[in-house]
């Protein structure tokens, strides 16, 4: 038997090392330098802001009411020192409150560093200074990050008629790219001199060699932890800067409470972040490393457009939450992704009653899914409607054609189910889509608009009545905004009518609402819906629905806006896959989420059956559409991999929420339940951190809050045919 050589097995062992080495800076960089870094930035930056700011305003309140200004420390030397402070403080002001925002950051901060550097150069030096300094030099060269209103103007700015800034915005940028790294470099040296120095040199250094002036000694000097000196050398070479940085860090915050009251101890905390974050910079031992690292053992990278035909291709039906999950998961997997829905966007569908009933627009909602995957070169989306899945040459059929895949990953969601009375869909419209909602709210506008028309008291009641049909949390949820709708937010809007006696009518089968909630807070759903005016008809079943109104078990209600939330029913992917499937056409997989038969198709979310809730069916949520996306991206990756695949699928049930309407939610975590005000508040917070995009979340909140000033949705707009 050969046995491999030792030059062999050494080439192997650093080709895991490198492969170790840059999934190690792929998931660093992505928790640090994606997640947590645009929050930590945004604090830097208010903390600072918020120092000269107050500096300014303190300026103001002590202002000299006499001429005598003979002991102003005069930080604008070429200015007499009247016009110096005025300047000084009306500095401190402006860009202070630019930088808190992140409006012409880099423009805010140069001149609050040039204002530390010469106070640091004329007057008596503080360390406190040097930090200022060398923080607004890294404002002026990096900009602010994702969180600033920078950022949200800059693309619209570059494409503007105003003069230069296109070229300004563009120099911006280039300075941001080549900057960084030289300006990270530049720090790291810094900070390691000093700490090297402190730890070498006498109490006397600072007066010997006049350097202190310009390293931060004093706070070197105070580090509780020993070992200083080896952090400065690492520093200063560049050597595993990130990870020096943050045992530095976690050093310095287990040995020590950092109060910024008495120590200048934060602004190094401050530093080592942007260590930890961006690394040594290009001056360094790490950037060496990592360039010969590439060299040597080089990895394959996609330049355009085209996938490698050796690459695995993993085909996804569906942006929704499971699929969208699924890709954003194989984004760094040597796997060619091809994502699929018949709609350019991600919609967040717990929200979608919210544009249903005028709260909301629908780029609220909303994200296109392009846009989502800009920096995954891997991965393509496609518009498209799928017509069927050729299983025996697995190809995907469109109408414009046919994608191939390796591994078909179908997460299409649900639909409307009118159990067998499909005639009753025209008067009776469902929420699933866009196009529903904005149906949905011209109804209901229009309703109030023909009700101040009419004259005949009889129709105008008609016009009146809103019926939903359905008490799970999509039925509870309308019922509650359309009575909000019409007692607030409507409620001086017409003279005909008082808008507030419109009447909501819930109708549910069941002899209570929120099947899927424990029976207290059902109850407390109830009486929340009451309190609106909803009138709830529980353990009723429709009859019949026209465009009149609605038959209940032989009673007749006219109501011209009838709802439908009563149930669901799953994507034809059965039908495509010519597979049994449930009486909701959901696909029956196994604990690995595959379709019997068919171990490379994969359902997930509401497309699925699945047992993976402790033997219990898996709920049509989105939190499990997700977990069934991570899951079955693991189980790819395994594959391709060729390692242990994950454990059989298990459903983590986070909790279930619903809101009746203002300040009244219901919460059920199976430990904690919850009710009234707390869970509104936290059915807020869930929803805006689950959505995506900074756009997004600011624009829901802004409207969230000014429906919560003015009682009722703003964006009553009645748009179609």
């Amino acid at each position: 038997m050969r046995t491999k050589s030792p030059l062999k097995t050494l080439q192997v062992i650093l080709t895991i090392l490198s492969t170790t080495s840059r999934r190690v800076t792929g998931i660093w960089t992505a928790l640090l330098e994606g997640m947590a870094w645009p929050y930590i930035e945004l604090a830097i930056r208010i903390w600072i802001a918020k120092l000269f700011f107050v500096f300014g305003i303190l300026q103001l309140m002590h202002w000299p009411t006499t001429m005598d200004w003979a002991g102003y420390e005069n930080p604008i030397p070429f200015l007499a020192p009247t016009a110096a402070a005025y300047w000084s403080t009306a500095i401190d002001l402006a860009c202070a409150s630019l930088l808190a925002i992140g409006l012409m950051t880099r423009y805010a901060a140069l001149p609050l560093m040039v204002l530390s550097f010469v106070t640091q150069l004329r007057y008596e030096p503080f360390d406190t200074q040097l930090f200022w300094t060398v923080l607004f030099g890294w404002f002026t060269v990096c900009g602010a990050g994702p969180i600033s209103m920078d950022h949200l103007l800059r693309r619209g700015l570059s494409d503007s008629a105003i003069p230069f800034v296109a070229r300004i915005i563009d120099f911006s940028k280039r300075l941001r790219l080549y900057g960084t790294a030289v300006y990270a470099s530049l720090l790291r040296v810094w900070l390691g001199a000093a700490l090297i120095l402190a730890s070498l040199s006498g109490p006397t250094w600072r007066e010997a060699g006049h350097i202190g002036r310009w390293l931060p000694l004093d706070v070197a000097r105070g580090l509780p932890f020993t070992g200083a000196w080896l952090v400065g050398v690492l520093l200063v070479l560049g050597a595993g800067s990130r990870y020096v940085a943050l045992v530095s860090l976690v050093s310095l915050l287990g040995y020590s409470v950092v109060d910024p009251r008495i120590t200048d101890e934060i602004y190094l905390l401050m530093l080592l972040t942007i260590f930890i974050v961006y690394g040594g910079g290009v001056i360094s031992i790490d950037r060496v490393t990592g360039i010969l690292r590439d060299r040597l053992f080089p990895v394959y990278t996609v330049r355009g457009p085209q996938q490698s035909a050796e690459m695995p291709r993993v085909v996804i039906v569906g942006a929704g939450f499971g699929g969208l999950r699924c890709a954003e998961a194989l984004r760094h997997t040597r796997v060619a992704v091809t994502l699929i829905d018949r709609t350019n966007y991600h919609l967040f569908q717990p929200l979608l009653y919210q544009v249903a009933t005028a709260a909301l627009s629908p780029g609220d909602i909303a994200t296109p899914a392009r846009q989502l995957f800009r920096n995954a070169p891997l991965t393509r989306v496609l518009l498209g409607s799928v017509t069927g899945v050729d299983t025996h040459r697995q190809m995907v059929l469109l109408q414009e054609g046919g994608v191939p895949y390796d591994y078909l990953v179908l997460a299409t969601g649900a639909t409307h189910s009118y159990f067998g009375r499909d005639d009753w869909a025209q008067h009776a419209p469902g929420l699933k889509r866009i196009e529903d909602a904005l149906s949905i709210r011209r109804r209901i506008l229009l309703a109030f608009e023909r009700a101040e028309a009419t004259v005949d008291k009889h129709e105008r009641a008609a016009l009146l009545t809103f019926l939903i049909v359905g008490g799970g949390p999509t039925g509870v949820e309308l019922a509650g905004a359309i009575a909000e709708l019409a007692r607030f937010g409507l409620n001086q809007d017409f003279r005909s009518f008082d808008p507030s006696r419109a009447r909501v009518v819930l109708v549910q089968s069941a002899p209570r609402l929120l099947p899927s909630f424990p029976e207290r807070l059902a109850g407390v759903a109830q009486r929340a819906l009451e309190r609106l005016g909803v009138e709830v008809l529980l353990g009723n079943r429709v009859d019949h629905i026209d465009a009149n109104g609605v038959s209940i078990d032989g009673k007749r209600i006219l109501a011209r806006t009838v709802l439908w939330a009563a149930g669901v029913a799953a994507s034809p992917a059965a039908m495509w896959l010519n597979v049994p499937a449930d009486k909701a056409g959901r696909l029956i997989v196994d604990d690995k989420l595959q379709v019997a038969g068919l171990p490379n198709v994969y359902a997930i979310g509401d497309t699925a059956l699945s047992k993976g809730w402790r033997g219990e069916f898996v709920p049509g949520l989105a939190p499990a559409a997700k977990q069934g996306g991570t899951y079955v991206a693991k189980q790819i990756r395994a594959i391709v991999d060729s390692r242990k695949p994950p454990p059989a699928f298990q459903y983590r049930h986070l909790g279930s929420l619903a809101t009746i309407g203002r300040k009244a939610a219901v919460a059920d975590f199976g430990f904690a339940r919850l009710s009234g005000a707390p869970a509104w508040w936290l059915w807020g917070l869930v929803h805006i951190g689950f959505m995506l995009g900074v756009r997004n979340r600011v624009a829901t909140l802004t409207n969230w809050f000014w429906a919560y000033l003015k009682f009722g949705g703003g964006i009553r707009l009645i748009t179609g045919d």
